[in-house]
C-alpha cells in the first residue's frame, strides 16, 4: 500500500510532535519531515516531493498563507491543508485562493485531522464543518449565479421537483432512495435560502430550468 507523504509545518514543536503522534499512527501515512516556518516548509515541500503538507497559516518568517502561494512553484504535486484557529470566512477564502485544498480548525480532533488528509491526499478537498456555514454564506455574497451553488445532482433533483415531482418520482427515475432525494431538497434549499416549494418553483422558473 502506497502510504501518504507528509510533511508537518507548524512553528510550536508540541503540535508538530501531537501531529506526528496522530498521523504516524494510521498505516497509510508517513512524516517525511517537519518544518518551523513558511520558509523551511518550502525548502523541504521541494526536497521530500510530500503528497500533503499540513501548514500552520501563522508561522513567523514567511506565514502560512504566503507559504502556501508558493507551494505550486516548487512542489506541483503536493496538497496543502491549512490550519487555523480562526473560523472567519474571510480568513477561510483568503487561505483557499492561495491555493489550500482544505481547512481545518487547530480545535478540530484527531479523527477530523485523519479524515482530512485522506481526503486531501485522494483530490478531495476538506473544509472544518464548524466554518463550512461561514463559507457557504461568504460564497452566497460573491457568487454571481445562485445556481453555481449547487451540484450536477443537486440541478438535476431541482429541476423535478419544480415540475411538480414528488421525493419518491425523483427517487425511482434517478434510482436513489427517497432519503438521498430528501437531503438533495434539503441541500438545495439551504444553498438556495428558500423555504417552501412554491419559492423553490418561482427560483426555477425566473432561472429558466421550467417554462
Amino acid at each position: 500500500m502506497k502510504r501518504i507523504r507528509i510533511l508537518l509545518a507548524d512553528d510550536h514543536a508540541l503540535v508538530r510532535q501531537g501531529f506526528r503522534m496522530i498521523l504516524g499512527a494510521q498505516a497509510d501515512m508517513e512524516i517525511v519531515g517537519e518544518a518551523g516556518n513558511g520558509r523551511e516548509a518550502l525548502e523541504l515541500a521541494e526536497k521530500l516531493t510530500p503528497d500533503v503538507i499540513v501548514m500552520d497559516v501563522a508561522m513567523p518568517e514567511l506565514n502560512g498563507i504566503e507559504a502556501t502561494r508558493r507551494v505550486a512553484d516548487v512542489a506541483p504535486h503536493a496538497r496543502v491543508l491549512a490550519l487555523s484557529m480562526h473560523k472567519d470566512s474571510v480568513y477561510v477564502r483568503e487561505v483557499l485562493r492561495a491555493g489550500a485544498r482544505g481547512y481545518l480548525l487547530k480545535e478540530s480532533g484527531a479523527s477530523d485531522l485523519v479524515s482530512a488528509v485522506r481526503a486531501i491526499a485522494s483530490g478531495e478537498g476538506y473544509i472544518s464543518p464548524a466554518v463550512s456555514n461561514a463559507v457557504l454564506d461568504d460564497y452566497r455574497k460573491h457568487v454571481t449565479d445562485p445556481l453555481d451553488l449547487l451540484t450536477s445532482r443537486e440541478r438535476e433533483v431541482l429541476q423535478m421537483l419544480a415540475e411538480g415531482k414528488t421525493n419518491k418520482e425523483v427517487a425511482v427515475v434517478l434510482n436513489l432512495s427517497v432519503y438521498t432525494v430528501d437531503a438533495h431538497r434539503g441541500h438545495i434549499m439551504e444553498k438556495l435560502n428558500v423555504h417552501s416549494i412554491n419559492e423553490l418553483v418561482r427560483f426555477a422558473v425566473r432561472n429558466r430550468l421550467i417554462d
